[in-house]
């Protein structure tokens, strides 16, 4: 396949979303501008309405170019150390994720294990953090914060543990899937060779594992950095993207609202990638063919 054939799709896709968006902007915003001018006793016809709901201050829907102009803005336009910089929100949040993600791979990694080689744990532990899931984040998030800030507790750390709450489930169960897809032949060739548990993990079950852990781990990445998310709302943080989402809501800034959806769109796209291009290289060190 070339280049051209791989692109011309995306490119077909995306044209056709942005000329949705803008008929949706122009739609949605057109009642306000209605309105304005009802109240000043004024006729307002459709070719005057089109331009002026592309450049509302407070759109119901920002159009396209609002929201990349506001990008442009928050990024390029002002120092990474100002306030109001969202590569500064950005690193807020994302230090947040990557501790939540690290102590979710860790956890994760580690009771598939112990479910994978202790039958009672399976049987025990498993429906356990299966029900763990059904509890909506929302819900948790709160008592989690409150009870950690009761002894002490504030900062990275509470948003770090809601991530982590979100990120180890999908990881215990690939990995619990990865570790268990030695076939039973595998398994028995590599007891005549007198393999012993350590050799049997090591040698065949972890890297077995390996194409499981990398597809959890690019689902956990993503779900981390929405649990570092929703972890700053209830906080009222002062900073990260969602406190940005806050302030935007709270003073009707609905562009600043959708940059900072998309700033976090674009750092969960990342993320991933990053995760990928490791799943890549592991897999190339293990001799893979590409």
């Amino acid at each position: 396949m070339t280049t051209r054939e791989k692109i011309l799709p995306v490119l077909t896709i995306l044209s056709a979303l942005l000329v949705f968006w803008y008929a949706a902007a122009v739609y949605l915003n057109a009642p306000f501008e209605r309105d304005t001018a009802a109240r000043a006793g004024t006729t307002i016809t459709f070719s005057e309405i089109v331009p002026r709901t592309m450049a509302q201050a407070r759109p119901v829907l920002p159009a396209p170019h609002q929201v990349i102009s506001e990008l442009w803005d928050t990024t390029i336009n002002k120092p990474v150390t100002s306030k109001r910089s969202l590569v500064y929100h950005a690193w807020i949040t994302l230090s947040a994720t990557l501790v939540g993600f690290g102590l979710g791979t860790l956890l994760g990694i580690t009771l598939a294990v112990g479910i994978v080689h202790n039958r009672a744990m399976d049987r025990s532990l498993m429906p356990w953090i299966i029900a763990s899931q059904t509890i909506p984040i929302l819900a948790i998030a709160p008592m989690i914060i409150v009870v950690l800030n009761a002894i002490g507790i504030s900062g990275l750390l509470p948003k770090a543990l809601i991530s982590t709450y979100l990120s180890f489930f999908p990881i215990a169960v690939g990995m619990v899937k990865g570790l268990r897809s030695p076939e039973q032949i595998q398994l028995d060739l590599m007891r005549t060779y007198n393999a012993s548990p350590s050799q049997l993990f090591w040698k065949l079950r972890w890297p077995a594992s390996m194409p499981y852990l990398f597809t959890s781990l690019k689902v956990a990445v993503a779900i981390s950095l929405v649990g570092a998310i929703v972890g700053e709302l209830p906080t009222g943080a002062v900073a990260g993207l969602g406190a940005r989402l806050l302030a935007g809501s709270y003073y009707g800034q609905t562009v600043q609202i959708w940059s900072a959806l998309f700033m976090a769109a674009g750092l969960a796209a990342i993320l991933v990638l990053i995760v990928g291009a490791a799943h890549s290289a592991v897999l190339r060190r293990m001799g893979a063919r590409p």
